[in-house]
């Protein structure tokens, strides 16, 4: 994680304060390859999983700083940051602005939330929209939400582009307000939670032994979730048919995901959390579930 500095650009190149450089890969007796690996400069360790070729040009920090600096130029100027690096660059933008969405009632609360991925994948940097609810402390990218993110072309030289850039943030900033629909509409629907569940992890059979345990842990696990923010946003107790908001359905996985579930070995921190309940896939059918109630 980075600490508050001066500028935007002075804190991503004090967190990011090394390069990844592209060199050749050798097979058996130092036999020679088409192949190039990405290597951190200051570790040395291998980036990402998949070797790239000679034509692949590594971003640079630069290029993540135009991204940040853009969407520092959308928000006025106003914003704070967090850097994480795992495989590549993320940087994860607070706008400073009283833009708080009241879900229900005046306790529970989303906030605008900007996730910048510059990744060593060779594919295109993402910028999405998305946002922090306070009663579970969850962030939250909705991929299905139209508007919410953006593809920006992954070539080198970004500050050269920064008119472009700065466009493209503004639209991302203006698609709070479809998020925030979408929002009210999931609240405004109703769902059963256990059926819910259900379609998202299939209940095993007897004969399936651990796996019958795994998947009552894992629902009782997410049951005391729903409970724990009903009690937080003062909505009524859970009744006994487990009638909920979808809103309150789909936070309940994602923050099951993002918190609770067990992590794989590597991914513990707060950051990689977030990273994993983004890329979830159980967590993107629950978003398709809560929008289709």
């Amino acid at each position: 994680m980075s600490s508050v500095s001066n500028s935007v650009s002075d804190q991503i190149r004090s967190t990011f304060n090394f390069t990844v450089d592209k060199f050749p890969l050798s097979g058996p007796d130092g036999m020679s390859t088409p192949l190039y690996g990405l290597f951190r400069s200051d570790n040395s360790s291998l980036v990402g999983s998949k070797s790239v070729t000679a034509r692949y040009h590594p971003h640079t920090t630069d290029d993540v700083c135009a991204l940040a600096d853009a969407a520092e130029n959308a928000f006025d100027g106003d914003i704070d940051i967090r850097c994480h690096f795992r495989n590549g660059h993320y940087v994860d933008v607070k706008p400073n602005i009283a833009e708080r969405k009241a879900v229900y009632g005046t306790a529970d609360n989303i906030w605008p939330r900007v996730l910048i991925r510059a990744g060593y994948d060779g594919e295109s940097f993402r910028a999405s929209m998305g946002y922090f609810r306070d009663a579970c402390s969850n962030m939250a990218m909705m991929s299905m939400v139209s508007g919410t993110s953006v593809c920006i072309r992954h070539t080198s030289g970004l500050r050269s582009k920064m008119d472009e850039l700065i466009t493209t943030f503004n639209t991302l900033k203006n698609s709070w307000s479809n998020l925030s629909d979408v929002v009210d509409q999931m609240q405004s629907r109703e769902v059963v939670l256990t059926d819910f569940l259900n379609q998202l992890y299939p209940q095993p059979t007897q004969a399936e032994g651990r796996a019958v345990t795994v998947h009552r842990n894992r629902t009782e696990s997410i049951v005391r979730r729903v409970m724990r923010e009903r009690l937080t946003t003062g909505r009524p107790s859970l009744g006994q048919d487990f009638t909920i908001s979808a809103w309150e359905a789909y936070n309940a996985v994602q923050g099951y995901v993002q918190h609770d579930a067990q992590a794989r070995k590597g991914f513990t921190g707060e950051f990689d959390r977030i990273i994993r309940a983004a890329n979830d896939q159980t967590v993107r059918k629950a978003e398709r579930l809560a929008l289709a109630a």
